[in-house]
């Protein structure tokens, strides 16, 4: 893969990975628009591991949360006293809400990897869950707020969470649906998904980087897969901090009216034989 062909993915992964569109749907129409193999292995874990970058842009941007909690949780597992405060609950509920999306993304990781890469997957999984993107945002009560997780919430929004390891769906317009209809509003719903996004693509990320390391080697190269995941950092700070003063004032209709779109054209081009599925 050149370097410039690195770059373009690296913005398209930072731009798309919290916005609720499937950064991996996007990733892997664009790959094949730029003449990649989708099913190629070395491709396969490129995806994954230039989502490092994103993840890590959300860990600075959340770094003083995160800090607070990790802190709160650690105190509270020593001190007995200290397992009432929000923030040692908060660190339980997303550490047993990364679980569902741990233990499904390695039972069926060779489905994720072969089978689901096809864009016929990815163009109805980008109209189809607009749907529940859609009655999530119009008939949930957004009313809780992030201080009143449960680990029932995070537990149930990591197993919707699973739903996106299916291209298309996207994980934030998964965990994002789920936040709403656990009736979170809009910012604590978001913010939610950014918590519960860290483990699972870290690990996901760093599986990838270990596992698959000849194969990027071989093929997609490590120069174009670090240039992506450190431009796909960059781009996606700027992402998060517009998202989240997006959400504070405007519901999730723009998103649902792009992700048909890009699902409608693109099942055009696969219908047409423009491209091909895999």
């Amino acid at each position: 893969m050149g370097i410039i062909e690195a770059i373009v993915l690296g913005i398209i992964e930072g731009i798309t990975e919290f916005l609720p569109v499937s950064s991996t749907g996007h990733l892997t129409i664009a790959e094949k628009l730029l003449g990649q193999s989708i099913n190629d292995p070395a491709v396969t874990a490129f995806t994954a591991v230039i989502q490092i970058g994103a993840i890590a842009a959300a860990i600075v941007f959340l770094r003083k949360d995160i800090v607070r909690i990790i802190t709160g949780w650690v105190r509270g597992v020593f001190m007995p006293a200290l397992r009432t405060t929000q923030d040692y609950k908060f660190g339980w509920a997303v550490i047993l809400g990364s679980i569902p999306i741990a233990v499904i993304g390695l039972l069926f990781k060779d489905q994720i990897e072969t089978t689901l890469r096809s864009l016929w997957f990815v163009a109805i999984a980008l109209i189809g869950w607009s749907a529940v993107m859609w009655a999530a945002d119009k008939y949930a009560t957004t009313r809780k707020r992030e201080d009143q997780t449960t680990w029932r919430d995070t537990v149930i929004i990591g197993f919707v969470q699973c739903i996106a390891l299916i291209p298309g769906v996207s994980r934030s317009g998964a965990t994002i649906s789920a936040g709403l209809f656990r009736g979170f509003d809009r910012v604590a719903a978001t913010r939610l998904s950014f918590f519960l996004g860290i483990p699972a693509l870290v690990a996901a990320g760093a599986l990838e980087a270990v596992t698959k390391a000849s194969d990027i080697s071989s093929g997609v190269g490590w120069p174009a897969t670090i240039v992506a995941t450190v431009v796909s950092f960059i781009v996606a700070y700027l992402s998060i901090a517009w998202l989240l003063k997006y959400v504070a004032r405007h519901t999730f209709k723009l998103f649902i009216v792009y992700r048909i779109v890009v699902g409608v054209l693109l099942i055009v081009l696969l219908a047409t034989g423009t491209i091909a599925s895999t």
